[in-house]
């Protein structure tokens, strides 16, 4: 696959698709447009390629059920947010360094090795008393979440991060 087999148009119209989910969500794209552009340019080369949106940060398998945790957005976009104010590959970032108050930096992988992955997969055996983040809930909407902070915005009724409340703690 080659640059010319993705074309601006696309990588323009998926570039406004994710601003519009993000900022609807409570989330930011990285506002430098040519680094941004050059991420969304790598989302759709793995789209056409493996069929599925995979970080173009990241090596892909070709196996959708391998790479599930980093299909964009992966599961590891709200805790590098909450700690580094930035993604893995920085395409969202905080609302702080959208603002200039931050700068992004580098950031550790989180992703563990394969061989890990299968071994920290939840088991149906979860119960309360054995929760790892705090649950939080929309006093507006009731909408819940487990993180380690409520989202800036909430994604059903777009309430401020304020309007949240803790449901249940972690243990």
């Amino acid at each position: 696959m080659t640059n010319s087999d993705i074309s601006k148009t696309e990588v323009d119209a998926l570039h406004e698709k994710l601003n519009v989910a993000a900022e609807a969500g409570g989330y930011h794209l990285n506002p430098e447009i040519e680094f941004t552009d050059d991420l969304v340019h790598g989302l759709l080369v793995n789209e056409k390629r493996y069929g599925y949106p995979s970080c173009p940060c990241r090596l892909a398998t070709g196996s959708k059920s391998d790479d599930l945790d980093i299909i964009c957005p992966c599961d590891y976009r709200d805790a590098d947010l909450v700690e580094y104010d930035t993604c893995y590959c920085g395409l969202y970032v905080s609302k702080d360094v959208v603002d200039g108050k931050k700068k992004i930096g580098k950031i550790p992988e989180r992703r563990s090795p394969k061989e890990l992955r299968a071994s920290e997969a939840p088991t149906n055996t979860t119960t309360l008393g054995r929760l790892t983040l705090p649950v939080w809930r929309c006093r507006v909407c009731g909408y819940l979440c487990a993180r380690k902070e409520p989202p800036e915005v909430c994604p059903i009724c777009k309430a401020k991060k304020d309007r949240f409340e803790k449901f249940i703690g972690s243990t």
